[in-house]
């Protein structure tokens, strides 16, 4: 039997401790080392309060902490804590002081010293702002030589940082009562995450035209504070939330069901005749293939297009030119006569460019419509949405627009990827200001990114015993598949036309290699097992095609879904987010008076797992409507299948 917090998500390793405190009126979250989910009230005012060490490659240095001291009251608190940063050269150790007064204010400090001398990106201070509280709001910035600036939390994704020179900044949370971040120890300024698919505004140090990477000598000193205050008298007091989200459903159209296709497999390998049997149950959309036509690719382009046949699917095919791009293209139309494989879709790149030129858009345009008239010309990044929205293409040269997007730019927590989930609609509005009727294609979405456009130096190879940097081993978990309902939630309801995720098989895929992990001790799972997202994908593919409804979640961050309408028949797909049993009830009007209901949990993930075709088989168990709603208990990380008759 698989260990609970291994089907829960992917590791034995316990979550970390959330320690709610009080400050006044304020209510947060102390979770290692960081301050979370700090509001007033139902206003959330500030989403995360952190000290990042980041490596000459942006990569972030997680510390240790230790000697850990809470003291709190009803209405205070003091933390004290040390933090140790240990990666190859880099040795960075700081101590953190956290305290909250009766009048909401919140002081955090950090007083580090290099310990070694190294390259570095930033050390300091980040505060996120949260996008869905504060986008469109008025706020004023204190700026660095005492000056201060109106401006305006952007509601589209802004493609440069909205806020420079910053000491402070402050805006309005309630009526009458306003929120103050104050800085010191460095010059900070702030830029939009939505641009990396994180949902936030996020002020940090040092100021990014300041030359990086910066030597910092062993005995450097590095001391910084934040502090967070209120003006005016709060109306809203510490209210609690209830335990039950409550999930409603709109009746208006919001979109059509996106197509939905995967990516083929990086490890290589041929799909077996039992993989090509399962994947056809996902009634895939596409079979994406990445080919850099200044290297040799014949293997991958035959594998894809041998795959797609048997899948019964088309190839969305991303290509990557050099400046020898008309001679590449040439050469590939011929191989591509030898293969005949169906193209539905061109995404096009460029080696050195991460948003494609306009002359290789014409010029892919010219020489791949001789291949197939009626495949579509896509092209944007291979990158983050921030490309794309920094060197905006021109739409009168594109079928469709694509950027591909991952959760895990700068965060790697669980809560931190659920937040996450919800700036795909975010990044489609802002796409569409410039985009304008052009349909967006999301490729690929995956957990972690593939490669690292920002290194600044080579990428080390993984130590002994360790995942690859692509790998994440939530893939196979229960999380993992609630993750990819959320994702999948955010964008259809945003109306995209496209969306590819993941893999087919492997650790990066939706099912496991009959010859299993190669890395068994660090990614848990059973040799030729598919994994739970491997059902989302299959629920969404029984309703292709399908309408899809707004819906609304009371907390989000907690339980969330996806609802359908196909033929007169309503599917939601419901997700629990949280590792403690959670409560839910669904507004029943319109479901009729019987539903069918189907778990995915840990009652039935082996099952679901190991003997997929089994699990499909069972229709889910009935259940009458008799009042206005229907009440749930959802174990951890499940998903709910509820199907009208």
């Amino acid at each position: 039997m698989t260990p609970k917090n291994v089907l829960y998500y992917g590791t034995e390793e316990p979550l970390p401790e959330r320690i709610p405190l009080r400050a006044g009126p304020l209510e947060m979250i102390f979770e290692r080392g960081d301050l979370r989910y700090i509001r007033l009230g139902a206003n959330e005012i500030l989403r995360r309060v952190y000290v990042a060490v980041r490596d000459r490659n942006w990569g972030t240095v997680a510390g240790a902490l230790s000697n850990l001291s809470i003291r709190k009251s009803e209405e205070e608190f003091e933390i004290r804590y040390e933090s140790d940063h240990r990666q190859g050269e880099i040795r960075f150790r700081w101590t953190g002081t956290i305290t909250g007064a009766r009048d909401g204010t919140v002081t955090f400090s950090m007083d580090g010293k290099a310990l070694t001398t190294f390259l570095r990106n930033r050390i300091g201070f980040c505060v996120l702002h949260p996008f869905r509280e504060c986008a469109g709001r008025p706020c004023t910035v204190e700026k660095a030589d005492g000056s201060t600036e109106r401006g305006v939390f952007p509601r589209y994704v802004a493609p440069d940082q909205p806020f420079l020179d910053m000491r402070a900044i402050s805006h309005e949370v309630e009526p009458g009562v306003t929120a103050e971040v104050r800085f010191s120890g460095d010059v900070f300024e702030m830029e939009d995450q939505r641009n990396w698919c994180d949902a936030s505004y996020k002020t940090y140090c040092t100021p990014l035209r300041l030359p990086f990477p910066l030597e910092v000598k062993a005995g450097t000193e590095i001391r910084q504070s934040v502090r967070l205050s209120l003006s005016g008298k709060p109306a809203s007091r510490v209210t609690g939330r209830g335990d039950a989200v409550e999930f409603t459903i709109a009746r208006e159209k919001a979109a059509t069901l996106p197509l939905i296709g995967l990516g083929s497999a990086s490890h290589g390998q041929s799909l077996s005749s039992r993989e090509i049997a399962l994947l056809k149950v996902l009634n895939l959309a596409h079979l994406r293939t990445d080919l850099n036509l200044s290297a040799d690719y014949d293997v991958a382009l035959r594998r894809a297009a041998s795959e797609s046949k048997a899948l019964g699917v088309p190839l969305e095919v991303a290509v990557t030119l050099s400046d020898s791009g008309e001679t590449e293209l040439e050469a590939l139309l011929e191989r591509l006569r030898q293969v005949e494989s169906r193209v539905v879709r061109w995404l096009v790149f460029h080696a050195s460019e991460e948003s494609t030129p306009p002359k290789m858009v014409r010029m892919a345009r010219d020489r791949l419509s001789k291949h197939d008239p009626r495949a579509r010309i896509a092209s944007g990044t291979n990158v983050y949405f921030a490309e794309l929205n920094r060197a905006r293409p021109d739409p009168s040269l594109l079928d469709e627009g694509c950027f591909s997007v991952n959760p895990q730019v700068h965060a790697f927590d669980n809560a931190s990827l659920v937040e996450n989930a919800a700036t795909g609609a975010s990044i489609v509005e802002s796409a569409r200001q410039f985009l304008g009727r052009v349909p967006i294609v999301v490729s690929p979405v995956t957990f972690k990114p593939r490669f690292n456009p920002d290194a600044t130096g080579p990428e080390p190879p993984p130590a002994p015993g360790e995942l690859p940097s692509q790998v994440d081993p939530r893939q196979m978990s229960l999380f993992g598949a609630a993750w990819a309902l959320a994702s999948v939630k955010y964008f259809a309801e945003s109306g995209v036309a496209s969306l590819t995720y993941f893999e087919t098989t492997g650790w990066r895929g939706v099912m496991e290699t009959p010859a299993g992990s190669r890395l068994p001790e660090r990614f848990r799972s059973r040799p030729g097992a598919v994994f739970p997202m491997y059902h989302v994908f299959a629920h969404l593919g029984e309703f292709a095609g399908a309408e899809v409804l707004p819906a609304q979640s009371s907390l989000p961050l907690a339980a969330d879904g996806l609802v359908l309408r196909k033929d007169g028949r309503l599917r939601i797909l419901l997700a629990s987010f949280s590792p403690e049993p959670q409560p839910l009830r669904l507004r029943a009007e319109g479901l009729g008076r019987h539903v069918r209901v189907k778990r995915l949990d840990e009652t039935s993930f082996e099952q679901a797992t190991s003997s997929p075709d089994a699990f499909r088989a069972r229709h889910g168990e009935p259940l009458e409507v008799t009042g206005h709603w229907l009440e749930f208990l959802l174990r951890p990380f499940g998903i709910l299948r509820i199907d009208s008759a």
